[in-house]
């Protein structure tokens, strides 16, 4: 083997190493269910952290139809109050109730998530029962 091939396989094998170091977050979305009752209450939660720790982020949540419709997310406790560009630290809970229109279904529930070190998209989909 030639010393170029050596010195270019050597960093080849370090590139790995080194992306994993300049990693994002780790987002982790949790749901109940793929396929909640409609006007039932459906919780789901999201953690946000970098090597263990809360991290600051924004988060906005979207269901999304199956024509590609884009509709903002509710509060569970409130109507007309959107989950959008809300600022959390580490970890973000709220339920939501589907209502009967959307009764058989497949939507895809859309989490967007920004921080200072970057931005990941969380699609999940339910088809209400």
């Amino acid at each position: 083997m030639s010393l170029r091939f050596v010195a270019i396989l050597v960093v080849a094998l370090a590139l790995p190493l080194s992306a994993g170091a300049a990693a994002g977050p780790v987002v982790v979305f949790k749901a109940t269910t793929h396929t909640p009752k409609v006007n039932a209450k459906w919780p789901w939660s999201i953690s946000v952290t970098k090597g263990g720790a809360p991290l600051a982020a924004t988060i906005s949540a979207v269901v999304i139809d199956p024509i590609g419709g884009v509709h903002p997310v509710e509060y569970g406790c409130c109507k007309k109050k959107f989950i959008t560009n809300v600022k959390i630290k580490g970890k973000f809970a709220d339920y939501v109730q589907y209502p009967l229109a959307a009764k058989g279904y497949k939507v895809t529930f859309r989490i967007t998530v920004k921080t200072a070190l970057g931005k990941r998209v969380v699609n999940y989909w339910i088809k209400t029962l």
